[in-house]
């Protein structure tokens, strides 16, 4: 366990090592200011009130003499009771005392203050690189992956990452650099007593551990518990209507309250767990305390090792050792649930992308000639079926290729196999005579517009959302691009105009208004290769009018691939490829394939009934 936490520590750390050094420096500050703070109470103990009436001598120093260290301090303690009185040393020594406590308080607040950057640091930077991954990884891996699960990462995961592994950074510098400082201050007062106290200090190890690492399994099971919240919630936010028209509130509800309650029984684990630090630990370091004052009252009732003065600031130290050892014990508590959490993180980060640049790209600046499939065939990761089986297709420039066929017969996988949403199984495609593998994605994909049945938009203005991926437009450009996807109309009649916000996915519009817009988006970005994925079959009569008018005017001059249920949007396309069964069974132009009498002739007639 803590060579994973080191591990995932030496993975974010480099940013904010001055962070950590300082913060080590200052606890280091923090514990001797503390220690002398104590010593200073034993000169007053023994000759202030008279524990002691003997005459203490100067002694010259022969290198580091621990005798002769205590016997200078109550020497000048007791030239200053001579001089001054009694009354005016303890004044003074209480004043040093205040002094020294200040100083240790603002040293320790200073090293909790200064690690703040790294704890917040830290989660800042997991969290970009999850989501700079999630922007990164091929959308087969979301196939296979819950969206609320993936999300509960992000959030849940990451803050438990800050909860419970960071902020134990704090505890693991901290609490370790108490220890060795009154460890070391206990040895030079007495090293007998000492080594007896060290035999406990395993067995309150082994007790810390051994509930650890049924905490870590048991955390994991809960962020996975959250995931499972997390996904039901987001299903039924897009789900309500459907909820609410086949009444199934009740259904739903027991559904997740099953859930919840399931998070609930392993919170109830882990909680109690969590519980039972602070206990054990109270009853091991009370252990401790008694087990040290049996052998303490022996030390100074018969072998007169050590007086009482110096005892009890033993028994000092070692009850100010015992918080640090609580701590470390918790920070073993926190630990594994951290690391759990991050587990969970990782699946994300050390997912396989197979989809990458090449090493060395070939140029691919402007499309000029075609898109060619070459014996193209694909299936999905872990599937056994084949999706798509030998196509061969040529997309020349300026044509418009149009791909029908029943749901599920592949068209828009093959679409998608050209931006390399996917990589083909087998065969290769070409842009211009050069493998698509072969070129840098953002080249490929800055040729390529995308219109799709559902109008993806964001939650922004109407403004951002046609400019999106196109920074450098200006606003007259933006107009310009609106009125040909019929959207410039509708635009000026809202609120606000360009600066109008549509809501959550566009939620403020009607279907038709999105279309167009996702539509103006497109001609923005003025694509040479378009693809239109059934761009108008989720319409009503007068909004397909509409949409379909903006399409044709964004298809001018461009190459298209278009996919439609609706034969009556791509008569007029070059060529008609009919797919059945992830194969190409028939093509050719409307009037030639229905002259042919075959499977496109048998949809055409269904949709004219």
């Amino acid at each position: 366990m803590i060579k994973q936490f080191f591990n995932i520590m030496g993975r974010y750390i480099r940013p904010y090592r001055k962070y950590l050094a300082w913060s080590i420096v200052l606890n280091f500050l923090s514990q001797w200011l503390n220690v002398f703070s104590f010593t200073a109470l034993v000169p007053i103990l023994n000759i202030l009130f008279q524990v002691e009436n003997g005459q203490y001598a100067y002694q010259e120093f022969t290198g580091i003499d621990k005798d002769a260290i205590i016997n200078n301090a109550y020497y000048y303690v007791q030239q200053l009771i001579f001089e001054h009185g009694q009354l005016w040393v303890l004044i003074m020594m209480g004043t040093l005392l205040i002094v020294m406590t200040a100083l240790k308080t603002a040293a320790y607040f200073a090293s909790s203050a200064i690690i703040i950057p790294f704890r917040t640091g830290v989660v800042r930077d997991i969290r970009l690189e999850v989501y700079n991954k999630v922007l990164r990884l091929p959308l087969s891996f979301f196939s296979e992956e819950r969206k609320g699960d993936i999300v509960a990462r992000m959030s849940s995961d990451a803050q438990v990452v800050e909860t419970a592994l960071t902020s134990s950074v704090d505890m693991l510098i901290k609490s370790p650099i108490a220890i060795l400082v009154y460890f070391f201050v206990l040895f030079a007062m007495s090293w007998q007593l000492t080594l007896v106290v060290l035999i406990t200090v395993p067995v309150f190890g082994w007790v810390m551990g051994s509930v650890s690492r049924k905490l870590k399994r048991s955390s994991k099971y809960v962020q996975e518990q959250w995931g499972e919240i997390m996904t039901e919630l987001d299903e039924t936010l897009g789900g309500l209507r459907v909820i609410k028209a086949f009444l199934a509130e009740n259904k739903m509800m027991a559904r997740f309250t099953r859930t919840n309650n399931q998070y609930r029984d392993a919170m109830n684990e882990v909680a109690i767990r969590q519980s039972s630090a602070h206990p054990a630990s109270e009853f091991m370091g009370t252990a401790m305390i008694v087990f040290v004052l049996w052998i303490g009252g022996y030390f100074i009732l018969e072998d007169h090792v050590m007086d009482a003065a110096m005892f009890i600031l033993y028994l000092v130290m070692l009850y100010s050792v015992i918080n640090p050892l609580k701590e470390f014990s918790k920070a073993f508590y926190s630990v594994p649930q951290g690391l759990a959490s991050m587990d969970r993180i990782d699946m994300i980060l050390k997912a396989e992308n197979n989809i990458q640049d090449p090493a060395e790209p070939q140029q691919l600046e402007k499309f000029e000639q075609s898109v060619e499939f070459r014996n193209v065939s694909f299936r999905y990761q872990n599937a056994e079926t084949m999706v798509l089986r030998n196509i061969d297709l040529t997309v020349p420039k300026g044509k418009t290729i149009a791909l029908v066929g029943q749901s599920g017969s592949g068209k828009s996988t093959l679409v998608d196999l050209i931006p390399r949403y996917h990589d083909v199984t087998d065969g290769e495609i070409l842009v211009d005579g050069k493998n698509v593998k072969a070129v840098r994605l953002s080249d490929l994909r800055a040729l390529i517009g995308n219109v799709n049945q559902e109008a993806i938009l964001f939650n922004d203005t109407i403004y951002n959302n046609i400019t999106f991926g196109v920074s450098s437009a200006t606003m007259d450009e933006v107009i310009a691009a609106a009125k040909i996807a019929n959207a410039h109309d509708f635009i000026m009649e809202t609120e606000h105009g360009y600066d109008t916000m549509i809501g959550d996915r566009g939620g403020r519009l009607s279907g038709g208004q999105r279309q167009r817009l996702s539509i103006a988006r497109a001609i923005l970005k003025n694509p040479p290769i378009l693809i239109l994925d059934e761009a108008t079959s989720a319409l009503d009569t007068e909004s397909e009018r509409l949409v379909q008018e903006a399409l044709e005017r964004l298809m001018k001059s461009r190459t298209t691939i278009a996919i439609a249920h609706r034969l009556s949007t791509i008569k007029n396309a070059d060529e008609i490829c009919v797919l059945h069964e992830g194969a190409i069974v028939e093509r050719g132009t409307h009037e030639e394939l229905i002259e042919r009498g075959g499977y496109y002739k048998k949809l055409n007639d269904m949709q004219t009934l």
